[in-house]
């Protein structure tokens, strides 16, 4: 009686001391596993800047209409347009064209990089090198302009490259308004013309 006491006896004090090395081992084993777990496979998105997103607001292709004081219908079109970073107010748009139709049928087309509209100012500024043509038999180039929404009135801001009915020519400035009831194309400053009067001739 007295073995199997002393045998129950030294079974129970190893079974205390097993038994909790045996469970730290399994907790060091969880431990060893959730420190290798694989992160590779994470979402592809998890790095959004989810704030920078929401502050985002575009248009995609968006258009403007409306007529001047004077009577002149413009149509403006942006492949993108999205409020300015320094003034809300103010549109920026990518990719634009206008179309300039006056009351007595002339027109105007624009096309350009970038531009910008300001409703306060009722100003729009094309820019990254602007493309105009007119119905007159006009293409012209400069590296910007400014326009006014309110009345017709354009206005390049610099040097100008020209094809006409009269020839080429370049200028150090070039304004497009309303004077006596017409619409006028005034080239200025530093005029260049090379006169080819077979542009201006009628052909059969």
């Amino acid at each position: 009686m007295a073995v199997y006491d002393n045998s129950y006896s030294r079974f129970v004090a190893w079974t205390k001391i097993v038994l909790p090395l045996a469970a730290l081992g399994l907790l060091s084993t969880l431990f060893l596993f959730a420190r290798v777990i694989n992160t590779e496979g994470a979402l592809p998105f998890a790095n959004i800047d989810v704030k920078e997103l929401a502050r985002q607001q575009r248009l995609s292709e968006p258009k403007f209409a409306g007529i001047t004081r004077d009577g002149a219908a413009i149509e403006m079109a942006a492949t993108s347009a999205q409020p300015s970073a320094d003034d809300p107010s103010r549109v920026k748009g990518a990719d634009l064209t206008a179309l300039v139709t006056y009351p007595q049928g002339g027109t105007f087309a624009l096309s350009a990089p970038l531009g910008e509209i300001d409703p306060g100012t009722g100003t729009a500024v094309l820019s990254g090198g602007v493309d105009m043509e007119t119905s007159t038999g006009y293409v012209i180039r400069t590296s910007g302009l400014s326009a006014s929404l309110e009345v017709t009135s354009m206005a390049s801001h610099g040097k100008v490259d020209a094809k006409g009915p009269l020839g080429t020519l370049t200028a150090g400035q070039m304004d497009v308004a309303l004077n006596n009831g017409r619409y006028l194309l005034v080239f200025k400053e530093g005029v260049h013309l090379v006169y080819d009067p077979g542009k201006g001739r009628k052909r059969d």
